[in-house]
């Protein structure tokens, strides 16, 4: 009789081969399930596996992701086949705003530049100047001429807080991500009276760092860092801290597990779960090498607009 670890045995066996057989790369984001991590190539936040995506030699490119990130890979590298385990692994973000709504916005303002958060479909970057991460979102808004506006799309957390980095005239669509959203202060300065000592790292989306930006007394932790994941994986090497709470999807907790020793990390919340990011499970990830599915193939019009918003990103990192 065969039991459930040799099975997952057997799976996992199968990725490795099928990898290997079809030439095919496995990208994961951070916040993927554990056994997606796993038997991933790289992990990595939206802009680390662009650049991976980018620069590959694979001929199949797995992406265990949302959709958007499979379409940024699919523009960046329109000859060889992107496959996502599950089409319907979407995004709530990216969901707050279609293409004619941000074509009503620009007409409203026809000389600003449109700055869009990567969590956006492919006809939005379409329709952008430049895209953009938590990690180069500050750089980029700077290299933009100062008397120009921008308009910035879709996430109104990051929005605010790149406005109070810049001083800039921007203009913020009035998106969120429902798990960075839910994130209030009240969460924060309960958990951080339940752990002393900790240092506090947030993702700039999250729905605190807003009213943090304007009244920072709010936050009574003088360890406070705003990051992107990215950002919080490195500074958790670094620090000689040994405790963090840490304000993203708790996702990225099992990467970092894996890369740094003998640290506790907290999540701040431990319900702060992207249903999406964790729609892709091993076997759908098996099916998708094996059968070649879902493939995801941005149209070539669609695609050569919004490529050149996409390289602005990778050029400003």
């Amino acid at each position: 009789m065969t039991t459930k670890i040799e099975l997952i045995e057997d799976i996992i066996t199968e990725i490795k081969y099928l990898k290997e057989k079809k030439n095919a790369v496995i990208l994961s984001h951070n916040y993927q399930l554990p056994e997606i991590q796993d038997v991933s190539d790289f992990i990595g936040d939206s802009l680390n596996l662009s650049l991976e995506a980018a620069n590959t030699t694979a001929d199949i490119i797995v992406f265990c992701g949302v959709h958007f990130m499979a379409e940024t890979a699919s523009i960046l590298c329109p000859n060889k086949t992107v496959l996502i385990p599950d089409l319907e692994a979407g995004c709530s973000l990216a969901a707050t705003i279609n293409v004619e709504q941000l074509r009503r916005w620009k007409e409203k303002y026809p000389n600003a530049v449109v700055v869009s958060y990567v969590n956006t479909t492919a006809e939005i970057k379409a329709e952008s100047d430049y895209c953009c991460t938590s990690s180069n979102a500050i750089k980029i808004v700077n290299s933009i001429p100062k008397d120009k506006a921008i308009l910035f799309l879709p996430d109104m957390f990051l929005g605010s807080y790149i406005a109070s980095e810049t001083s800039r005239d921007i203009h913020i669509w009035p998106g969120e991500c429902h798990v960075h959203a839910d994130m209030r202060i009240e969460d924060v300065n309960k958990k951080l009276e339940e752990v002393k000592d900790a240092e506090f790292l947030i993702h700039p989306e999250c729905g605190c760092v807003s009213k943090y930006l304007y009244q920072k007394d709010d936050i009574k932790n003088e360890q406070t860092h705003i990051l992107s994941t990215e950002g919080m994986v490195k500074r958790i090497k670094e620090s000689p801290n040994n405790k963090f709470v840490i304000a993203t999807e708790v996702g990225i907790l099992h990467r970092i597990n894996k890369e740094v020793k003998n640290k506790e990390l907290i999540p701040l919340k431990e319900d702060a779960i992207c249903k999406y990011m964790k729609m892709i499970t091993r076997e759908k990830l098996y099916q998708s090498l094996k059968n070649n599915i879902f493939e995801v193939k941005v149209p070539e019009k669609i695609a050569n607009k919004a490529r050149l918003s996409i390289e602005r990103m990778i050029e400003i990192t």
